[in-house]
């Protein structure tokens, strides 16, 4: 099944913009998106295949880290991770929506 994985990682100092366009640029090919500018922090949405919601979060991890070492960001640590699955009910977000 696949898994959206949204991944944030906090440290000691604001982000730039030209941080986070690296970053989106290293997670580009796990049809990610990448945020952080101007925060303390920064975080990715990618898309990962995996039979359960904890392996999508392993391997959404391993490879989040692996794409911050593609880049100058400094590796600090993932404070949150959560996923959301294809086949997982959207029916509380519609009614948001409407």
């Amino acid at each position: 099944m696949r898994f959206s994985v949204s991944i944030q990682a906090e440290g000691d100092r604001e982000v730039t913009l030209e941080e986070v366009v690296e970053l989106a640029d290293a997670v580009a090919g796990l049809n990610g998106i990448a945020s952080g500018y101007g925060t303390m922090g920064y975080g990715a949405q990618i898309v990962v295949e995996a039979d359960t919601s904890s392996e999508a979060a392993d391997k959404a991890i391993q490879q989040f880290t692996q794409a911050v070492g593609q880049t100058s960001l400094p590796l600090w640590p993932v404070t949150r991770a959560e996923t959301l699955g294809e086949d997982e009910d959207y029916g509380d977000l519609d009614s948001d929506l409407q």
